[in-house]
């Protein structure tokens, strides 16, 4: 099915849901550092994030695991999700409808559930809520993020089976192949990175397989100033967020970026300027290296002598 056009599929990577254990401190970090703005809490205490014209984006979970709880796809209607549950259905994957208590928690009229072959809880929905009356406000007054028809940004996936991930994503939600990066691991081995989008966006998903304690490496979120990538960075060596990987620029979505520890362990990704993708006339490519510049390992601080 690689190779067919496939006419039903998702179209944007609209929200994620995430398992934290330390809710207090991912709101400080959220609206502090991030600049997300907080947007009510759901039934089991979870926080919403806003960061455009949606109700939320983001979902915080209270819980232990400091993972990933599920991430939410977004279908152009009713009928082209269930073409989607048709395919996954085929592939031998359980598709449940999720009833409607579920929906309005998740702010759509539907959706269905299925899990990719390393346990991740996929939401295939349609009809999300618009908040035009309320305009997203940033706590820390950066200029607004690039959402919208885009979707909230992108993730990174460590996975078990790289080849069944690739049919579950591809084959049967239907994103389509943005490029690949073979990326060094060390002692002379490699392993491939496939990146994928469901719409301009350069991507929304990328796996790799490879062992982690944690199935998200990270999210990507995408600011419209290059200046709020830039006070960002210093406000993290100020408050001593630790950064995992300097400034610098990706070879394949040409993303002007760097990367911070959550309160959960795994990484952001906060960005300027990535690219968006034309299908008309997209020549999918492999690169042999992350970044063109930059992303560099961060020293730990060092305290000062008194």
């Amino acid at each position: 099915m690689s190779s067919e056009k496939i006419n039903d599929r998702v179209t944007q990577l609209g929200y994620l849901g995430i398992d934290v254990s330390h809710r207090e401190a991912w709101e400080q970090f959220a609206n502090g550092v991030l600049g997300l703005e907080s947007n009510g809490a759901g039934p089991d205490g979870a926080l919403y994030l806003k960061m455009d014209e949606n109700h939320h984006r983001i979902t915080l979970h209270p819980g232990e695991r400091d993972d990933v709880a599920y991430c939410g796809w977004e279908a152009a209607s009713s009928a082209s999700a269930q073409a989607i549950a048709k395919r996954l259905r085929a592939q031998g994957v359980r598709v449940t409808e999720c009833a409607e208590a579920q929906a309005r928690a998740r702010g759509v009229a539907g959706l269905f559930t299925a899990q990719d072959p390393n346990g991740v809880t996929n939401e295939i929905y349609w009809g999300p809520s618009r908040e035009r009356a309320h305009a997203f406000t940033s706590p820390r007054g950066i200029g607004g993020f690039l959402a919208g028809d885009l979707g909230f940004g992108h993730i990174v996936l460590a996975v078990d089976d790289y080849d069944a991930s690739l049919r579950f994503y591809r084959d049967g939600l239907g994103l389509l192949i943005s490029d690949y990066i073979e990326l060094d691991t060390g002692a002379g081995a490699k392993t491939t990175v496939a990146f994928l989008h469901s719409g301009p966006r350069h991507h929304s998903l990328a796996i790799a397989q490879f062992p982690a304690q944690r199935r998200l490496h990270h999210f990507m979120l995408q600011v419209q100033e290059l200046d709020d990538v830039g006070t960002t960075f210093d406000l993290c060596r100020d408050r001593g967020v630790p950064i995992s990987s300097g400034l610098g620029r990706h070879t394949n979505d040409l993303m002007t970026s760097f990367y911070m520890a959550s309160p959960s362990g795994f990484l952001v990704e906060y960005g300027h300027g990535g690219l968006e993708i034309d299908d008309s006339d997209w020549q999918v490519q492999t690169y042999d290296a992350p970044s063109l510049w930059g992303h560099r390992a961060e020293p730990a601080p060092v305290a000062l002598a008194a």
